[in-house]
């Protein structure tokens, strides 16, 4: 359902929760079909949907130019060729993965003839508000069809033409798959829709905000419905002494300017001063060979004063920018205390030989990824085999990581008796067994 489609937001629930009943007990066939017919839809309407995107990117350079917009949000609207094929693998790996719902987790025997399960099941209805990038409706929706929850979506105005031409084909899609219910997928087009749906603790289980910290910090202080996601990307790199140098600089390299708008991207390096003098010089060679504007702290100014002076606001910096911070620690501890500090809790990373400084690292840094060795850019849903993520979450309770399909589950509890009461145990006729089946 587009918003243009209903008359009011008491329609809107009235329609998503009569979906989210019919919905969760589709089979996993009539989902995997569903998103067959989306790669189906998607490809027969790619040129439209890329001249959608032309009309938002040619109003978006305007905004640019006058600078309303950052180049990073230019640059997360353009949908290309590559990306649009990038989206259509995303779709085949969700179809291959293996459904998450009515899933038995957990079971005990309470006593003969009572059995009790853990069962997976959808979150029901999903909220989902974004900005700039268009292809979060592709990913969004096909997560959204396999895990059997109803989605009500808001994207960036900037992106508008491209969001309903991905809209339309989506819905013609669902809507062509035998025995599927309508309304999984809805769009709202409106500031003020979206506004009215933070209302609705009634009906929606969960808003999940992308976009930048100041907009999912908005969105967590307005509404009373509980929201999932991450607030900014703050990642840091720490090169610790026994780390291999070349390593190092292709990771560190690759981790910043690979895409250096991604919530991933590198933003401060920590290099350990025993190796300062030796490995700086060749780590800012690389990344001005690649653009890349470099802000050190005191330390590293000194040995290099070509470099720009970082401040305490730089250690806290999401550039989403060719600009990268560095900083000289002492020590591991001293890195892990300064990301513990000015981190966001997303994706940070050691490089090192010494695997007891690996292992120290990541059992002490308080974030959601911890790499050792590797590129923070390979923090992402589709990269880790999720076939698509609807988000990343530094939360700690229910999701964390790059959020698949299972984090857009929750379960319950089934209990299987024979007129057994609780009466006859208090009376101690019976004892519970308390065995595990699973």
């Amino acid at each position: 359902m587009l918003s243009s489609d209903f008359e009011s937001i008491e329609k809107l629930k009235e329609e998503v929760n009569i979906a989210k009943i019919l919905f969760q007990s589709a089979s996993t066939q009539r989902k995997n079909e569903a998103l067959e017919n989306m790669i189906k839809e998607l490809e027969k309407n790619r040129k439209k949907i890329l001249k959608a995107n032309e009309l938002d990117l040619k109003s978006a350079k305007q905004l640019l130019d006058a600078g309303k917009i950052t180049k990073s949000a230019y640059n997360r609207l353009k949908l290309d060729d590559d990306k649009f094929s990038t989206m259509i693998e995303g779709i085949k790996e969700v179809i291959k993965l293996e459904d998450p719902v009515n899933k038995k987790t957990w079971a005990m025997k309470l006593d003969n003839e009572l059995d009790l399960y853990r069962q997976s099941c959808p979150l029901g209805i999903i909220g989902v508000v974004f900005e700039s990038r268009p292809d979060v409706i592709v990913q969004v929706s096909s997560l959204m069809v396999k895990s059997g929850n109803i989605v009500i979506m808001k994207g960036g105005k900037e992106a508008q033409n491209t969001n309903i031409a991905l809209y339309e084909t989506i819905t013609k899609a669902l809507n062509s798959t035998y025995g599927l219910t309508k309304n999984i997928v809805n769009l709202l087009l409106t500031r003020h829709d979206f506004h009215e749906i933070l209302k609705l603790e009634d009906t929606i289980d969960l808003i999940i905000p992308r976009g930048s910290s100041d907009f999912v910090n908005w969105v967590k202080d307005n509404t009373r419905i509980p929201v999932l996601g991450h607030s900014s990307g703050v990642c840091h790199i720490y090169v610790e002494p026994l780390a291999d140098q070349k390593k190092a600089i292709d990771i560190c390299i690759d981790s910043k300017i690979q895409n250096p708008s991604a919530c991933n991207a590198v933003e401060t390096i920590l290099i350990d001063c025993e190796i300062l003098k030796e490995f700086l010089p060749k780590l800012v060679e690389k990344m001005k060979e690649n653009g890349v504007e470099v802000r050190g702290c005191k330390m590293c100014a000194e040995l290099l004063p070509d470099i720009g002076i970082a401040d305490e606001d730089d250690w806290y910096a999401e550039y989403g920018d060719k600009i990268v911070a560095i900083k000289a620690v002492r020590g591991i501890c001293a890195a892990v205390n300064h990301i513990n500090k000015y981190g966001s809790k997303h994706t940070d990373c050691i490089i090192t030989e010494d695997k007891d400084a690996a292992q120290a690292f990541i059992n002490n840094v308080d974030s959601a990824n911890l790499f050792v060795n590797a590129s923070t850019r390979f923090s992402d849903g589709f990269r880790y085999g999720f076939g698509a993520e609807i988000g990343i979450s530094t939360n700690k309770l229910h999701a964390r990581g790059p959020v698949g399909l299972e984090g857009l589950t929750t379960y319950k509890y089934l209990l299987y008796g024979k007129g057994q009461t609780v009466h006859e145990y208090c009376l101690g006729k019976k004892t519970f067994i308390h065995e595990r089946l699973l």
